[in-house]
């Protein structure tokens, strides 16, 4: 382990207060993406880019910071803070509509990109890695609307399928921004 590890991983106050702003940075990162929202005609759900963003935090800072990050982002809305994308229903009761199990998920996908995209060097384990957090994404939502609905094929229709061809792009984009950014941001954390 090289001396930058070691250093990195003592809890000074300033590597304290340098991860606290950047696990706020991240959850700010996902509020302004989350202001990017389209409409759909099919869904409750509007496209937004919080799926790239929370891809891009969580590959950035790793499993256990890009997690604190997402759940730091939730508490914000849950707070009344206007993170949450426009329209629906203000802080907590967000959680419960139609878009609460995509958010839900953000933790958990952030940890999965982090944890999988940690080396930046395969583009496979990479690629893998931003595909599951998609996925823990999609199936949050497709979960939350299903309950909602009483209607897993409905949930699936209008919950997944449409997003699909928006995310592989965001998933794309994430990848090709972690190979670029990513050895230089977590030298550097």
């Amino acid at each position: 382990m090289s001396q930058a590890s070691v250093e990195r991983l003592v809890f000074t106050p300033v590597n304290v207060v340098r991860r606290s702003l950047v696990i706020l940075a991240g959850a700010l990162l996902v509020a302004l993406a989350a202001q990017v929202a389209i409409p759909l005609p099919v869904t409750p759900v509007p496209v937004t880019l919080q799926v790239l963003a929370v891809l891009v935090v969580g590959g950035l800072l790793g499993p256990r910071a890009g997690a604190a990050s997402m759940v730091l982002y939730l508490a914000l809305g849950v707070a009344g803070l206007p993170v949450f994308a426009p329209g629906g229903a203000p802080g907590f009761a967000r959680l419960l509509g139609p878009t609460g199990g995509y958010l839900l998920a953000y933790p958990l996908a952030a940890a999965l990109a982090g944890q999988l995209c940690r080396s930046g060097e395969s583009w496979r384990r990479m690629l893998l890695g931003l595909f599951l957090a998609t996925s823990a994404i999609h199936l949050g939502g497709i979960a939350q609307l299903a309950v909602l609905s009483g209607d897993l094929i409905w949930a699936i229709g209008a919950g997944s399928l449409p997003f699909l061809p928006f995310d592989l792009v965001k998933l794309v984009a994430a990848a090709l921004i972690l190979r670029r950014l990513g050895p230089t941001f977590r030298a550097r954390l």
